[in-house]
């Protein structure tokens, strides 16, 4: 179980104090430390449901608001970055959530607290106790906070690099790009993968991420960019 007397901590990284620590504590809670394992038990199944949506909202405003002269396209990749499981995995790594996500034994035992996936559900599980403790404007709050700094971070607003990769490298007639791990580095809590984009006929082009998604992703970008197939999109 999470310790209860820890949650001050994980409020002040959150930025929110809140009024109904249950709340809290329901996000953080997965269906596995429930006897029984109900469907519709208090766990965080249901805040996950409410706090996409509410993050999506919040989201769509900051970008409507700070590029104005942003097509609905650009708007909508930079939206899908921004609320996609690996940025709310970061989040709830930044907030430190894994030592109070409350889970069942077996599930403890096999390290699911530090899985991109429930991390992920957790964040925006949070988010929906957040906005059901103190409404909207709390939400919108730590929100901005949270995810306002990575509307600038490079990449975010580039579309699916791999599948543009693969459209070029299949309009060449060429076989589908490949992507091999070369190195994993940092600790097992918080590993740095880099990987190579391959492609038939050309030099690798590497990248680094917290994931094996996201540095297959910024490779497919590096590889985009260094045959000028594909520049960053302006700020």
């Amino acid at each position: 179980m999470a310790k209860k007397s820890g949650l001050g901590k994980l409020e002040a990284a959150v930025g929110h104090v809140f009024a109904d620590r249950t709340l809290l504590e329901r996000a953080l809670t997965h269906i596995s430390a429930l006897p029984g394992t109900p469907a519709d038990g208090p766990h965080y199944q249901r805040f996950e449901f409410l706090g996409d949506r509410v993050l999506g909202l919040v989201i769509a405003d900051m970008l409507f608001r700070a590029y104005p002269a942003a097509t609905e396209g650009e708007l909508s990749r930079r939206l899908a970055h921004l609320v996609r499981r690996e940025t709310c995995a970061e989040v709830a790594m930044a907030w430190d959530v894994p030592p109070h996500v409350i889970l069942g034994l077996g599930e403890r035992q096999s390290g699911l607290r530090r899985k991109e996936a429930l991390l992920a559900d957790v964040c925006e599980a949070i988010l929906a106790a957040v906005y059901l403790d103190a409404g909207f404007d709390a939400a919108r709050s730590v929100i901005e906070a949270a995810f306002g700094p990575k509307m600038a971070e490079p990449g975010r607003s580039v579309r699916d690099a791999k599948s543009a990769l693969q459209e070029w490298a299949m309009g060449l007639g060429l076989p589908v790009p490949v992507y091999r791990e070369v190195e994993r580095s940092g600790p097992d809590h918080a590993p740095i993968f880099r990987i190579e984009a391959c492609v038939n006929g050309f030099e690798p082009a590497w990248a680094e991420g917290r994931s094996k998604r996201l540095a297959e992703q910024a490779a497919a970008v590096a590889f985009l960019e260094r045959e000028k197939v594909m520049q960053g999109d302006p700020e």
